[in-house]
């Protein structure tokens, strides 16, 4: 018994001063955290420089875009094909994609050799031979009748301008093809493909394997947005965000970014951890100077890097007595598979020494120990090098997302992670050391990137069938120059319509009086109560207008709410509440007793006798108070004042919101002669020549016309510019059949209209995985500030993504991509159309007065206008194309329509004067 524990203490004794002895000469290989973290970093830095267009160039990581946008979700199904080139064997797969329920997908493979003549010939020769293949294996499987969508996983460099196009930029492995780098090998395949006229194959995608690897484990897990391969080669992809890759247009959304990280420190970045092995290796290589990354990590080399460890240290008898071999001094007789073997857990001694035997040596059972010890260090820091590498990618997916904490998954093949015993623990071990903050899930590509890139192309073809549906669905509100010239010249035809008496009371376009007969002048002064009723706040304003050199105007105002039930209630509810905020805000103040001149914006349609007195025509924006329409809204007010009893008021004008915008910014530019609200809802008032307005007595001088172009298209004139959509939302309001211009253009029905849009997309199944969730049921939900806010550029996708989860709408990246092009699509038409019934009226302005070209100035309010990130500039451009001999500036009212009620009354009161005294 003493005997077997001397044996063992022994053997212990020998085997550690074996791996001591080991350690020591090879201490450059033993990688500590602090290196492995400061590798980590220069990765990073250098993933930073791939991106960026302006330092890809002499970036070491290339950082090539794949096109590849979307990971499965799930829904993908049909029949494809895939080839799969770039290691020993050349895979033709045919891939079934299933649905019904659960996801299921189906192989079949056939291997094909890739002869030396073939990968060391030249170009036409590999093409022939890669489409000779395919059509034997059609053939085979009795599928050359079939028109079949093809993914092409070609694992090498490649510059890429779109999903189905590939430059080679290097060769890299064994791989040496004469007449392929800087061509399309996409071009060259379907070349080759088309002398074959017996099959009908279309090549769409082009999948670098590491690519492939993520696609196949993100079909099975789809948190996978990283692919790593560790075989022959060593590469890594991962997904990205569009607005950090300068090399590619656009900014939303995701893509694939193959980094080509075998690349990293061919600038000389990594000299201080190379080796005298590693540099052996590189000057021995097909590719001197390139690929050091992958030279000290990848099954390609390992073995022979063992294998010149052991050379020298024979040299300098440190191993098999300084007895060298034939097999040992010959490149190439250590492989990685060898290596593998010789640090199996049991065996590994055993497979140790039968291998040197069969290298020719005589190993002693110390020279064994220092052996499989040698291939540990190499092995560990190639697990080491690649854990770095990849913890810099997974803390740039961490810090993309903004989170403290990533979850994620990482899509791992490659035959020296599968098949060495230790590799897999070891990187896993080292990466969740290195990047604490990262839970990782490691999983295993079981079908290798040939399945990859049939489901890249299973991937691409689903949004080609969906971008077909999105487009059909979207088409009916993308306008053409042709349709808003129509819109143009029919609200003309509505403009004039509403102007003469015979035809005034039919006319959509109401074309309203407003007895508003100039503009201010920079002589008004005095104090002024006005009041703002429009939406779901009343506001009362007390204004000081001073004149003369320092003209300027001082206001004073108080926000009310105007709840639903005031509302929509009775009319004299409505305006004893009116009254009652009057009375807080003159107590406030402490003017209860001053009896000032009173200006009264009031927005909806009304006709006017005078400047003070108002019928109301129709309520608008959600206002349903009963007794009030045909009623003279002045008189309303008045009659309240009395009921209550406390004070008087010199009511002297009702101004409609948009007349006091303009009002507002012609005390700003005299040349402002029209008012533009773009808000909740929409209209626009104009100067119109007196001898116009056939339905007011009088030929000289101009008024202000309220148009209330909302009601435009009542009668049905733009029917075909109407969608669905469009009447879903007509036939869900308060008013069905009226104001069906306001329905498409402003602020109170645009978030409903995308609703519509976003149900009837979920109910194809192209959005939140066909679930319409009770919250999207929910007529109102998606108010028209989303739209605003999904649209800024300066939002992320994540960001937009969690707008639609306070929504109740649990979304994908490519959810959030498709919902921001909906809020575009309909904003845009919106704009559009607000522009060219802008464009109707400045061309009316300049023909009234027989101008070659009109010089005018549009004062603008509304939180559309003024909050939405795009609209403004959508509408300007559409007025310049559709009325260029108009040079119109925009000017935003930047104090509201209350102000303007008060310079109403002011130009009022000084008309009124300068009549009396003449």
């Amino acid at each position: 018994m003493f005997a077997v524990h001397l044996v063992a203490f022994y053997f212990t004794k020998l085997k550690e001063d074996q791996i001591k002895k080991v350690d020591r000469y090879l201490y450059h290989m033993r990688l500590s955290d602090d290196v492995l973290l400061d590798v980590m970093k220069r990765f990073q830095a250098e993933m930073v420089k791939g991106l960026g267009r302006d330092t890809n160039p002499t970036a070491t990581l290339k950082m090539l875009p794949t096109f590849v946008r979307s990971i499965p979700d799930g829904s993908e199904k049909g029949d494809f094909l895939a080839l799969d080139l770039g290691g020993s064997r050349f895979r033709v797969l045919k891939v079934k994609v299933s649905e019904d329920g659960k996801q299921n997908v189906q192989m079949e493979s056939q291997f094909y050799p890739t002869p030396k003549e073939i990968i060391h010939g030249n170009a036409t020769d590999l093409f022939k031979y890669v489409a000779e293949c395919l059509t034997d294996f059609m053939e085979t499987k009795g599928i050359k009748h079939k028109k079949l969508p093809l993914g092409f996983t070609f694992s090498f460099p490649c510059r890429q301008n779109k999903l189905e196009e590939g430059v080679l930029l290097s060769w890299t492995k064994h791989f040496k093809v004469r007449g392929v780098q800087q061509t399309d090998v996409v071009s060259s395949l379907r070349k080759a493909l088309g002398k074959h006229q017996d099959i009908d194959v279309d090549v769409l995608a082009l999948v670098n394997d590491t690519v492939g690897t993520m696609m196949t484990c993100g079909y099975d897990d789809q948190r996978c947005e990283v692919g790593v391969i560790i075989g022959t080669g060593t590469n890594a992809c991962y997904m990205e965000e569009m607005s950090n890759i300068e090399l590619v247009e656009g900014d939303e959304g995701q893509m694939c970014i193959n980094t080509e990280w075998g690349a990293f420190g061919d600038d000389g970045s990594l000299e201080s951890i190379r080796t005298e092995f590693d540099r052996e290796i590189d000057l021995g290589s097909i590719n001197p100077g390139k690929q050091l990354f992958e030279k000290m990590i990848s099954g390609l080399y390992l073995g022979e890097l063992v294998r010149l460890i052991l050379l020298k240290m024979t040299r300098e008898g440190l191993l098999f007595n300084g007895k060298l071999s034939t097999d040992l001094c010959t490149k190439g007789k250590i492989e990685t598979r060898h290596v593998a073997a010789m640090e199996k857990y049991k065996e590994g001694l055993n497979n140790t020494k039968e291998m040197l035997k069969e290298l020719g040596l005589a190993p002693s059972e110390e020279d064994c120990i220092a052996v499989q010890h040698v291939c540990t260090i190499v092995s560990f820091r190639s697990a080491n090098l690649c854990a770095s590498a990849l913890a810099a990618i997974l803390t740039r997916l961490r810090e993309n997302k903004k989170l403290i904490r990533l979850r994620t998954t990482v899509g791992m093949d490659g035959t020296l992670y599968k098949t060495h015993p230790q590799y897999a623990k070891r990187l896993h071990k080292v990466v969740r050391r290195l990047v604490p903050n990262c839970d990782v899930r490691f999983l295993l590509s079981e079908s290798g990137s040939g399945k990859g890139a049939a489901m890249v192309t299973a991937v691409a073809y689903r949004l080609l069938s969906q971008r077909k549906q999105i487009d059909e669905v979207l088409a009916y509100f993308r306008l053409t120059e042709e349709d808003l010239i129509e819109v143009k010249n029919k609200m003309r035809m509505e403009l004039e319509s509403g102007l003469k008496k015979e035809s005034q009371p039919t006319a959509t376009v109401r074309m309203l009086p407003t007895f508003v007969c100039g503009t201010p002048d920079g002589t008004e002064k005095g104090k002024f109560l006005a009041l703002d009723l429009g939406g779901t706040n009343f506001r009362v304003l007390l204004v000081k207008i001073r004149s003369g050199r320092s003209k300027s105007v001082r206001m004073y105002n108080k926000i009310f709410a105007i709840p639903l039930e005031i509302m929509q209630g009775t009319g004299e509810e409505l305006f004893d509440h009116i009254v009652q905020c009057i009375a807080e805000f003159l107590e406030y103040m402490g003017i209860k007793g001053a009896q000032l001149p009173l200006g009264f914006t009031f927005s909806f349609p009304c006709r006017q006798a005078s400047i003070d007195k108002g019928a109301l025509i129709g309520w608008t924006k959600g206002f349903k108070a009963t007794d009030c329409e045909g009623e003279d809204v002045v008189d309303m007010l008045r009659e309240a004042i009395k009921r209550r009893n406390e004070f008087d008021l010199d009511i002297v004008a009702i101004v409609n919101d948009t007349v006091g915008t303009m009002m507002t910014c012609g005390y700003e530019d005299p040349n402002c002669e029209i008012g533009l609200i773009a808000g909740t809802g929409s209209n626009v008032c104009y100067m119109e020549d007196m001898k116009n307005i056939e339905i007011v007595d009088g030929d000289e001088g101009r008024m202000c016309i309220n148009t209330e172009w909302g009601g435009f298209g009542d009668n049905g004139c733009i029917n075909n510019l109407r969608t669905k959509y469009d009447k879903e939302v007509d036939e869900g309001s308060l008013n069905p059949g009226k104001q069906r211009y306001e329905k498409m253009t402003s602020g109170m029905y645009l978030g409903e209209i995308v609703r519509q849009i976003l149900i009837d997309l979920t109910k194809q199944g192209l959005l939140f995985r066909g679930q319409i969730s009770e919250s999207l049921r929910t007529r109102g939900i998606f108010e028209t500030k989303f739209l605003s806010q999904i649209e800024s550029d300066r939002l992320a996708l994540l960001q937009v993504r969690k707008i639609l989860q306070q929504l109740g709408l649990d979304s994908t990246c490519d959810d959030s991509i498709i919902v921001k092009e909906v809020c575009g699509c309909v904003s845009k038409r919106a704009a559009q159309l607000c522009g060219a019934g802008l464009a109707a009226v400045v061309e009316k302005i300049r023909e009234n007065r027989n101008l070659e070209h009109l010089k005018t100035t549009v004062g603008v309010d509304g939180t559309l206008y003024k909050l939405h990130p795009h609209f403004s500039r959508i509408l300007q451009e559409t007025v310049k194309e559709l009325a260029p001999r108009c040079d119109v500036t925009f000017l935003l009212s930047e104090d509201g329509s209350g102000k303007g009620a008060a310079l109403i009354t002011a130009v009022a009161k000084r008309m009124h004067s300068a009549f009396t005294e003449n």
